[in-house]
Formats: structure tokens, sequence, C-alpha cells
């Protein structure tokens, strides 16, 4: 806990005595219960598991790349395309060369090490540590999907004017630099918010405020669209965009459910939580457009459901169906306001809304597992607010603030570090004529 407090996250310090006393109990409890049986293999669990990592891969090719590609202007959806397909192979790469070791090994509280630099020691029965059911294998791509994902979502925020080449080095670098010591903070051995008891069952933090923010800065770092408030920037194919949803929602079972890491009850309960909070979103999203632009819409009722799946993502298996209900409720409301409102408040250009969904929907949902978990779902020791355990507020709260302090700033300096090499954005002649012809010599066709 000194290296919580040596962050300079003061908000955590409420918290310190309960995370204190629980470590000790826990203690207590473990040097008195019985021994163990040796981990092994369960098909089961395996199963399950191989299911959920196609399942997570499903949402960035075809997903979110149907998803964003319906919502940029026509002369650029190939480009965004481009993005999701080609970062998928980039990314998949340098996570065994290097991300998946800097994320899941032994370390410090920031960064893991690199023992299993191109899944060195990893062999066809080598059982993952973190889940020793299932082949490391398994596990190593299982994360290898969040990580990709993870990196392209913040490509929505600088959407139809940044070079290809830069953001590909962009992500390249977000996913080392970021991504994975955030994801080794939470979910690695020694990490520092998973000591200090931060809860995140698949993603609040490492995906989704993770990404948001990065999108945030990087949509300010490139500037403004050319003709924003001036020219028509709807989307050019709605249709395309409802599919693309429609592979997330169904890919999403992998990414929460999936993340009880066994085929049993925690992932029976993350997946019918999902459900609910997006179902639920999906209805307060197009009710709160219904009733201020006066009429329903597809894109609306779409991005509701991303947003249900993105505030239940922290709580999936920490909360009960009732929880998730008011979740959803609660994060398809404040996204309409976040994307419709907050954005022509502070006049930002997030093109896709990557902070409007998922940087805000990720804040709200970190923060409501503080409040909604109980320990009767998540096990003991995950409890929150509603389960007399006001602490693990202010535990949230420090999480959702070490993310975006790491986030924001590094993506700030390596973004700052391209723009001064190669440049970030694209010419304003490139910009007017199209991404899709420009750089990759390609158009859509009707």
């Amino acid at each position: 806990m000194s290296l919580l407090r040596k962050t300079g996250l003061g908000l955590a310090l409420a918290g310190l005595p309960f995370v204190t006393a629980t470590h000790a109990f826990a203690q207590a409890a473990d040097a008195a219960a019985p021994a163990t049986p040796a981990p092994a293999l369960n098909v089961g669990d395996t199963a399950w598991m191989l299911t959920s990592a196609v399942l997570v891969l499903m949402m960035l090719v075809p997903g979110l790349a149907l998803f964003y590609g319906g919502m940029v202007r026509k002369k650029n959806v190939l480009a965004v395309l481009m993005q999701s397909f080609f970062g998928a192979g980039l990314l998949s790469l340098l996570w065994v060369v290097a991300g998946y070791s800097i994320a899941f090994t032994e370390g410090n509280a920031f960064f893991g090490g690199f023992s299993k630099l191109l899944l060195s020691g990893i062999a066809p029965d080598t059982l993952a540590p973190l889940a020793p059911t299932i082949p490391e294998t398994v596990y190593v791509m299982f994360q290898l999907t969040f990580a990709i994902i993870t990196a392209v979502i913040i490509l929505g925020g600088p959407a139809d004017r940044m070079k290809f080449s830069a953001a590909m080095i962009f992500i390249s670098a977000w996913v080392l630099l970021v991504y994975a010591p955030v994801a080794h903070m939470v979910w690695g051995p020694g990490g520092l918010l998973a000591d200090a008891g931060v809860l995140d069952f698949a993603g609040g933090t490492v995906v989704h405020i993770n990404s948001g923010v990065a999108g945030l800065v990087a949509a300010l770092v490139v500037g403004k669209r050319a003709g924003l408030n001036s020219e028509s920037m709807a989307p050019h194919n709605v249709g395309l965009t409802m599919i693309g949803g429609s592979l997330l929602w169904v890919g999403w079972f992998g990414f929460n459910a999936g993340s009880a890491l066994t085929a049993g009850t925690g992932a029976g309960m993350a997946m019918i939580n999902t459900h609910v909070a997006t179902s639920a979103a999906i209805v307060s999203w197009t009710a709160a457009e219904w009733a201020i632009r006066g009429k329903p819409s597809l894109l609306g009722a779409v991005s509701g459901a991303v947003a249900g799946l993105v505030v239940i993502t922290p709580a999936c298996g920490f909360v009960t169906v009732t929880g998730a209900l008011l979740m959803g409720l609660a994060g398809g409301a404040v996204c309409y306001w976040s994307v419709s409102t907050l954005k022509r408040w502070c006049g930002y250009d997030d093109a896709l809304d990557a902070w409007g969904v998922h940087g805000v929907g990720g804040i709200l949902g970190a923060l409501l597992t503080g409040v909604f978990a109980v320990a009767a779902i998540g096990g003991a020791g995950k409890s929150g607010l509603i389960d007399g355990n006001p602490g693990q507020l202010v535990l949230q709260v420090a999480g959702v603030a070490m993310t975006l302090a790491w986030s924001g700033s590094i993506s700030y300096v390596v973004l700052k570090l391209i723009d001064w090499t190669i440049g970030l954005r694209v010419g304003d002649e490139v910009e007017v004529e199209g991404l899709d012809l420009a750089l990759h010599g390609e158009t859509v066709r009707d």
C-alpha cells in the first residue's frame, strides 16, 4: 500500500484501514486452511475460454470495424476498416513479443518482467498461473484479444483526419507503454491497483477508461475535423453500425463472462448481468433521445447498447441483476448526455465518441461497482457501499484517477513525439478528398 501513497492517490487513503484489516484476516485464514490440491487442466474451462477468445476477437474484426466504419463519411470508411484490420494483426504480434510479459509476469507494482518475451517458457501443457485450469497459451490468446480491441477503440476519437502511419505507430507504442502496464496494475501479479483492492472484473479501467481518455487526448492533439459545424458529418451507413454494434453485443459475452476464467457460476452471473445492463441502456438512451429530440434513432439505440456494455464491464461479476439493471439505466442516460451535451459544451471533436461512451461510461461503471458490488456475488472482500463497505467506493475513485493520469499523460507524450517527427494529421487536400483514396488507393463503390 505504500506504493499507492507514493503515487499521490490521496483519494485512496480512506480505504487503507479496511484494506489492511482485510489483508491480515486473509493471511490468518490462509494459514489455518488445509492444503489445496494441485491445479489441473479442466477441459470444460478450456473449451469456454477458447470460445471466449474467438468471441472477443469478433468484437474487433468485424465488430468494431463495422461499428466505426458506418459512422464515418463514405470517403473514409475503408481507412477505418484498414485501421481495425491491420491494427489487429500488428498489435497481436506486439502482444506475443512483449505485451503479455509486461502485463502478466512478476515485476513491480507498475510493470511485469521480461521473463516471457516471445512467450518464452510457455509449453503446450503449461497452465496459466492466473487461470490454473486452462493452458497458458489459451490465456495469452484471450488477453491478446482484449489488448488489440482496446487500442483500436482509441482511433474513434481522431477519426477522419489522422495519418494511417501515425495511427499505427501510436497504438503500437500505446499497447506496450499504457495498456500492458495498466493491465498489470489491475490484474497482474503484484499490481498496484490489484493489491490495493480496486475491483475491475473485465476491464472498466483497463479497457474503457484507458482507451477513452487516450481517444480524447488524441482528438485534442490532432485537432478538429475540417468543416466541423459547417459541413455534414452524418454517418454514411447506420446499417453497418447496427451490424457492428450487434457483433459487439454478442462478442461481449466472451469479454465479460469469459473474464470469469472458468465455465462456472461466475460466468453465468456475468453473462446475465451483461445482457440486462445492455438492454436497460438501450431503453434509457432511446427514452432520453426521444424526449429531447422528439424521435428515437437507430444510431442512438445502438450507441445505448455499447454504453450499457461498457458500464457493466467492471461490475458484471460482482453485482446482482438488480444492480446491473440500475447501472444500465444510468449508463444509457449519462452517456447520451455526454455525447449530446457535454461534447458541445466543451467543444472537443471526439468524432466517434470514444471518450463520450468508453471514457465516461467506463468511469461511471467503475464508480458504480464500488456502490453495487456485493460479497454474495463476487466473494469475500468484494463488496461495495450497499453491502456495508463505503471504503470500496474510495478505492474505485483512486483506480479511476490512476488510470486517467497514466493513460492521459503517456498518450499525450507519445502523440507529441509522433507529431514532431512524421506528423499526426493528413494534409488539407487529403482530408477533403478522403482518406480512402489518398492513403489506400481504394474507394467504396455504390
